[in-house]
């Protein structure tokens, strides 16, 4: 059982006292108010880049968590909740924070790694930090599920009034399958779905209803569920995407040329992956239609 240290001790840390009264909300006041220290600051400023993941922020030895992220956090891990000045926190030593880490995936949490990219002994000032990664259900490859043989697809899932698209990855395996039909068919895509059994589900901003018609036939429960910006699925755009990933100049060699929608969910696909996980994109080499 690991708890947090108290950062207050040493000259420059956070000041949790000062911060007590602040949790993470969207109506937060965040770095606005003074009242917080240049470290937390940081934090809040960092977190509300990554809203929708649980924050392991870097101090140290340790990846701390702080407020609503500790309290989630805590319980799945069997790690102490504590609190400073009544700011809740816990924390896991980086070291071993690969036998964490899958406990929250399987749970359909992601997890924003934000590391101390100084020296802190060269550091003037607060330590500057960045999210070096954002670890998703969907694309946390490098970590062993129950099943070691187990695949771990994402699904992207292109909706629209006349019909449905859909681009399925694993990661693993580098290979993009990809399918779309009308609204006609939905029972084709909801076997696939429940076939794959995706361990997280991407889909545009605004389609959560289409998104529900689609998962209750499949019966699929568990997945983490992605929501991105409906940008993201325009055909056109999202053909530019897949085009530039593999260096080609049609889509016509991938069976795509006059799939509307597939295209979409692909080119929405492949931006999300680069977006959380850069340093994976390039496992990515197939595409296919179905």
């Amino acid at each position: 059982m690991f708890t947090p240290r108290d950062y207050n001790s040493s000259p420059g840390c956070v000041n949790l006292a000062k911060a007590a009264g602040h949790r993470y909300s969207e109506g937060s006041p965040m770095s606005k108010d003074n009242s917080l220290t240049p470290m937390m600051e940081q934090y809040f400023r960092i977190k509300g880049l990554h809203r929708d993941a649980l924050l392991f922020f870097r101090l140290g030895d340790f990846y701390e968590m702080f407020y609503d992220d500790a309290k989630v956090a805590a319980p799945i891990l069997d790690i102490a909740l504590t609190s400073r000045q009544k700011v809740p926190m816990c924390g896991v030593p980086y070291h071993a924070v690969g036998s964490y880490l899958p406990k929250l995936l399987r749970q359909g949490h992601k997890v924003a790694i934000c590391e101390q990219v100084e020296d802190p002994k060269a550091a003037k000032g607060v330590v500057r930090r960045e999210v070096i990664k954002v670890l998703t259900p969907g694309t946390a490859v490098e970590f062993e599920t129950d099943d070691a043989k187990e695949s771990k697809f994402i699904v992207s899932l292109a909706l629209e009034e006349d019909g449905w698209g859909m681009a399925l990855l694993d990661l693993a395996a580098g290979e993009i399958r990809t399918l779309e039909g009308a609204w006609a068919e939905i029972k084709v895509l909801a076997d696939e779905i429940f076939k794959s059994a995706p361990k997280e589900i991407l889909y545009a901003e605004g389609t959560e209803e289409a998104l529900q018609r689609v998962l209750a036939p499949s019966g699929l429960t568990g997945a983490a569920l992605s929501p991105a910006e409906g940008w993201l699925f325009d055909p056109p755009q999202a053909g530019r995407v897949v085009l530039e990933h593999f260096g080609a100049r049609s889509l016509a060699g991938f069976g795509l040329d006059d799939k509307r929608l597939a295209v979409a969910a692909a080119g929405a696909l492949i931006a999300y992956v680069k977006k959380v996980r850069q340093d994976s994109l390039s496992l990515v080499h197939r595409i296919s239609y179905l």
